[in-house]
C-alpha cells in the first residue's frame, strides 16, 4: 500500500465526467517484410504477447488507486486482485479507407471515455486496417501514475532497440496481489499522516509568503528597472472562443514538423525549440481566431509544463512537474518579432518558475482534502463556469524530449509517434510535442464544441512553422 503523492492525487482528485485527466499516445508501426505475409492476428497476438511477459517491469499496471473513505486524505496504490490483461489491451479495427481521419476519429473515442477507476489506470489499443497497412498502438495511462517523462520510461518497458526482441527475465516469483485493506485500515493509515498535516501546512505556508514577496519584488524590477514586462498571471489570459466549459467530447489531429527546419529557425534568430513551438503555435491561433472573426487586443497565453526529474527520478513514476505561464505573442503580425517575444517572455517565465518552485506546489496538492478538491472541481463544470470568467490560461503547449534513435515493438518499426495530453475546464486545447528521429511529432486533442477544426489548426501550425523557415532562409546566418 503506497499513498498518492500530492500532485498525482491533485490530477485524480479534480477528474470530472468532462475533464478526463488521462494522457495518450498514438504508435504507428510498420510489420517488417516477413510479417506482412503473416494474418494481422499473429502480429497482434506478439504485441500482447510482449506486454504480458514484461508487465512486471511496471508494478503499477497491476495496481489500483483506492480511495480513502470520506475523502479524508488522498487515495493509496494497491495491487489488483481481479487484473485481467484481456480488459487492458484491446483490439480494434478501422472502417474503410483506413487513413488518417478514420484514425484520427477512433482515437478522439479513446481519449474521449475516462478511465475505469476500479481498474489500473491505463488501456491499450492494438489498432488493425490502416490504409498503409501499418498497426497503430493507442495507450492510454492516467496523468495521476505519470508526466510526459515517466510515460515515455513506461513505453520503453515494451519497446526494444533492434527488431529482435530483447530477452527480459521473467520475475524470481509469480505475481500474487496482496489483499485489498480494509476501510479501517485506510482510516488508520490515513489518520496517522493527517497527524502531521497542521505543521506541514504552517511550512507550506511560511513558503509561500516568501515566494509571493520574492515574485512581487522581482515583477517590480523587471517593469520600474529593466522596463520589461513579467510574465503573465493566471486568470490574466483573454476570454477567447476556444475558451469556456468543456464538453466530454473530443476531436484529435497530428502533423509533423522537420526537426532540422525548426533547428534552422533556432540557429538563424535564437532561442530554442520549444521557443519555436510556441511562437508558432501563436501564429496559427492568430490565424484561427482571426478566420473565426475575432481581433487579439491581448497576447494569448499558453501554459507549458516542465519537468523537473533529476538523475535519481530515473524509472520512479509519478509526477515531476512545474509549470510556466508565457505570453504567445499572438497580437504580433511578424513571425520573427514574434518569437523574439516569445523567448524573452519564456525566459523570464522560467526564472519566475524558479521562485514558485514544484516543492510549493506539490506541497499545497499534498494539503488538499481529495473530498474537497473533487466537489470543487465538479461544481465549476456543473455550473459551466468557465462560460463566465477569464480562464486561467488560453492553451496548453507541452514539448517532451523524445529518442533520435528508431525503436521497435514486437518486431514491427515504430514509424510515427504522437503524443496527447488532456484538456482542462476552461481551456478548449491541448498542443503536445515529441521529437523522434528528426521529426517533432504533433497531437493536438481539442473539445468537440470549442475546437472542432483541430486538423485545420494543424495545417494553420505547419504553415506558422514554413513562414519561420522562409524568413530564416532569408536572413541566412547573419541576421542580428
Amino acid at each position: 500500500m503506497e499513498r498518492l503523492r500530492g500532485l498525482d492525487a491533485a490530477f485524480l482528485a479534480v477528474e470530472t465526467p468532462t475533464m478526463h485527466m488521462h494522457v495518450s499516445a498514438v504508435l504507428v508501426l510498420e510489420p517488417p517484410a516477413h510479417l506482412v505475409s503473416e494474418p494481422t492476428a499473429l502480429v497482434v497476438d506478439r504485441l500482447r504477447r510482449v506486454v504480458e511477459e514484461r508487465l512486471h517491469l511496471v508494478p503499477l499496471f497491476r495496481r489500483r488507486a483506492l480511495r480513502v473513505p470520506f475523502g479524508l486524505h488522498h487515495p493509496v496504490w494497491v495491487d489488483d486482485p481481479g487484473f485481467d490483461l484481456d480488459y487492458h489491451v484491446q483490439r480494434a479495427s478501422l472502417p474503410a479507407p483506413g487513413g488518417p481521419a478514420e484514425l484520427s476519429a477512433f482515437v478522439a473515442q479513446v481519449v474521449g471515455r475516462p478511465l475505469d477507476s476500479g481498474r489500473p489506470l491505463w488501456e491499450l489499443h492494438v489498432v488493425e486496417g490502416l490504409d498503409s497497412g501499418h498497426l497503430a498502438v493507442v495507450p492510454k495511462l492516467h496523468h495521476a501514475a505519470i508526466d510526459g517523462v515517466s510515460g515515455a520510461e513506461v513505453l520503453a518497458a515494451f519497446l526494444d532497440l533492434g527488431p529482435e526482441s530483447r530477452v527480459v527475465e521473467p520475475p524470481s516469483r509469480p505475481w500474487r496481489p496482496d489483499p485489498l485493506p480494509t476501510d479501517t485500515e485506510l482510516l488508520a493509515y490515513s489518520l496517522s499522516s493527517l497527524a502531521r498535516q497542521p505543521e506541514q501546512a504552517v511550512g507550506a505556508l511560511r513558503r509561500t509568503v516568501g515566494a509571493l514577496r520574492d515574485l512581487a519584488e522581482r515583477n517590480r524590477r523587471l517593469r520600474e528597472e529593466e522596463e520589461q514586462h513579467p510574465p503573465p498571471g493566471p486568470f490574466r489570459a483573454p476570454r477567447t472562443s476556444l475558451n469556456g466549459a468543456i464538453s466530454p467530447h473530443r476531436r484529435v489531429a497530428f502533423a509533423e514538423l522537420p526537426l532540422e527546419d525548426v533547428q534552422q529557425v533556432r540557429r538563424v534568430f535564437g532561442g530554442t525549440v520549444n521557443d519555436v513551438v510556441l511562437a508558432a503555435t501563436g501564429g496559427a491561433l492568430r490565424r484561427l481566431l482571426d478566420e473565426r472573426g475575432e481581433r487579439l487586443d491581448e497576447s494569448l497565453v499558453a501554459m507549458v509544463p516542465m519537468s523537473v526529474r533529476t538523475e535519481e527520478d530515473r524509472g520512479n513514476l509519478g509526477n515531476r512537474l512545474s509549470a510556466m505561464l508565457v505570453s504567445l505573442a499572438s497580437t504580433e503580425a511578424d513571425p520573427v518579432a514574434r518569437l523574439r517575444l516569445v523567448s524573452e517572455g519564456t525566459r523570464l517565465a522560467k526564472e519566475q518558475a524558479h521562485v514558485l518552485s514544484e516543492d510549493l506546489i506539490r506541497g499545497w496538492a499534498q494539503l488538499a482534502f481529495p473530498a474537497l478538491s473533487s466537489r470543487v472541481a465538479r461544481l465549476s463544470g456543473n455550473l459551466r463556469l468557465f462560460d463566465h470568467v477569464p480562464p486561467l490560461f488560453n492553451v496548453v503547449v507541452s514539448n517532451v524530449p523524445g529518442p533520435t534513435f528508431p525503436l521497435w515493438w514486437a518486431g514491427c518499426r515504430v514509424a510515427a509517434l504522437y503524443p496527447m495530453g488532456p484538456i482542462a475546464e476552461g481551456v478548449g486545447l491541448n498542443v503536445t510535442v515529441i521529437s523522434y528521429q528528426g521529426v517533432l511529432h504533433v497531437g493536438v486533442v481539442g473539445c468537440r464544441e470549442l475546437v472542432p477544426e483541430v486538423d485545420h489548426f494543424c495545417h494553420l501550425l505547419t504553415d506558422a512553422v514554413g513562414d519561420l523557415v522562409k524568413a530564416a532562409v532569408r536572413h541566412g546566418e547573419h541576421w542580428a
